[in-house]
């Protein structure tokens, strides 16, 4: 799922990452609209409110706003910035994003749960640490699938969903595997992250702030889930030389 880049990847190494990494990101941007009444995991809106903060002469709100889209943006350089100049083990170098990324949220979480007394600048803190962390995912997934996954927010994803499903209304485009793969995969990130979305919204009447932890355990599963794939894969190959180390690569 992470240890694999651009044209090496299958339909369902982008589904699992996809799907785990949509799911998360629909969680942390509900659980912050409901605690903060704004949007972590995308930047859209933010250029929006940062255009009108201009126009309105208020240039520390402007400031602070352009500060979020700023981390957004950091988030994604260091993710690829971790995925291209990585040494030694790939699958480190691709799971360090993720793992950065959790240690934001659990950030969030702890901090809210022992912490938070609702001042303006904590929220102010607390966004901008969110933004970083969704920067970081959509680095990484954007980064490994070769931009074929973009797995924080759905703007661009629902134009290309409908321009596929426009595109399978030909039976030539129907029988093109790339182009049902495309509109299978852009479907089960829309569904992925209205799903996590969904679950937050239930769930933080259940778990209140807990909710960020839950996101946390859904991220290491995308970790885990790769070393456990590639622990066994040394594992096989080390005790059954005799079978072709390309058959469980291709596996891998």
């Amino acid at each position: 799922m992470l240890n694999k880049i651009g044209n090496n990847r299958t339909l369902n190494d982008n589904l699992m990452l996809g799907i785990i990494t949509a799911f998360s990101a629909g969680m942390v941007n509900v659980a912050s609209l409901i605690i903060f009444l704004s949007f972590t995991s995308n930047v859209t809106g933010h250029y929006a409110i940062l255009a009108q903060e201009i126009a309105n002469g208020n240039w520390f709100q402007a400031g602070i706003i352009f500060g979020w889209i700023s981390l957004f943006f950091l988030g994604n350089f260091v993710s690829n910035l971790c995925i291209v100049n990585g040494k030694g083990s790939k699958y480190l170098s691709h799971t360090l994003p993720l793992i950065l990324e959790i240690i934001c949220i659990m950030f969030v979480g702890l901090y809210l749960q022992f912490l938070y007394a609702d001042r303006l600048w904590e929220t102010e803190l607390l966004l901008a640490i969110m933004l970083f962390a969704m920067g970081l995912q959509n680095g990484l997934t954007a980064s490994v699938s070769n931009m074929s996954l973009k797995t924080t927010h759905l703007t661009g994803l629902t134009t290309d969903l409908a321009i596929s499903f426009s595109m399978l209304t030909k039976s030539k485009y129907r029988e093109d595997a790339a182009v049902v793969n495309r509109t299978k995969l852009l479907l089960a990130v829309l569904l992925s992250y209205m799903g996590g979305g969904i679950f937050a919204g239930i769930g933080y009447m259940e778990f209140r702030n807990n909710v960020f932890y839950i996101v946390s355990v859904v991220l290491a599963i995308a970790i885990l889930y790769d070393m456990f794939k590639i622990t066994l894969f040394r594992f096989i190959t080390r005790n059954q030389p005799f079978i072709r180390r390309s058959y469980y690569e291709r596996k891998i």
